[in-house]
C-alpha cells in the first residue's frame, strides 16, 4: 500500500471523532459538518507537510481548531461596525429616548405624577438621591441619620414599584 493511500485511510478512519469535535466547537450539526468537510481539504492539500513519525490525530486536530478560529475571527470581523461619523460617541448611544414618541411622553407623565403623590418624607430623599446625592449629603442636608434616608429612599423604591408595575 501506499504512502497516499495509508495516509487518506489514516484520514477516513478519524472522520467519526472529528465530527465529534467539531459538534463541540460549534454547537451545530450543519456547522459541524462544514467544519469537518474544511478541515479535510485542507489535511489533503497539506498532505506533503506531515511527517510520518508524527501523531496524525493530533495534526488533524490542530489543523481543525485552527480553521475553525479563523472562520470565527473572519466572521468577527464581518459583523463589526466601523463608526464614521464626526461624533464617535454617536455608536454606544441609545438613538430612540422614547421620549418623543406618544408612549413615551404618557410614561413619564405617570413616573412624575407617581412621585409627587409621594409624601414628602419619601419624596424629598429619593429625589435628592436621583439628582446625584449620595446617602451621607442627603442625610446632613435633610438632618437626618443615614440609617433613616437609606430606609426612606428604598421604600420610595418599593412604592413606586407598586404604582409602576406595569413598565417593568
Amino acid at each position: 500500500m501506499t504512502t497516499t493511500n495509508t495516509f487518506r485511510s489514516k484520514l477516513i478512519a478519524v472522520q467519526d471523532s472529528l465530527f465529534n469535535f467539531a459538534m463541540l466547537l460549534t454547537s451545530n450539526r450543519d456547522d459541524a459538518r462544514d467544519l469537518v468537510q474544511d478541515t479535510t481539504l485542507r489535511v489533503l492539500d497539506n498532505e506533503d507537510k506531515y511527517v510520518d513519525n508524527f501523531n496524525f490525530k493530533g495534526w488533524v486536530y490542530t489543523i481543525m481548531r485552527n480553521t475553525f478560529i479563523n472562520s470565527y475571527r473572519r466572521s468577527a470581523r464581518a459583523n463589526t461596525v466601523v463608526d464614521t461619523s464626526e461624533d464617535l460617541y454617536q455608536l454606544n448611544m441609545s438613538q430612540d429616548s422614547g421620549l418623543e414618541s406618544p408612549e413615551g411622553s404618557i410614561a413619564t407623565q405617570e413616573i412624575h405624577r407617581a412621585l409627587s403623590e409621594l409624601s414628602d418624607d419619601l419624596r424629598v430623599p429619593f429625589s435628592l438621591y436621583l439628582a446625584g446625592y449620595k446617602y451621607l449629603e442627603i442625610a446632613s442636608r435633610v438632618g437626618l441619620q443615614l440609617g433613616t434616608i437609606k430606609s426612606r429612599i428604598h421604600f420610595a423604591r418599593k412604592a413606586l414599584q407598586a404604582v409602576l408595575r406595569d413598565y417593568r
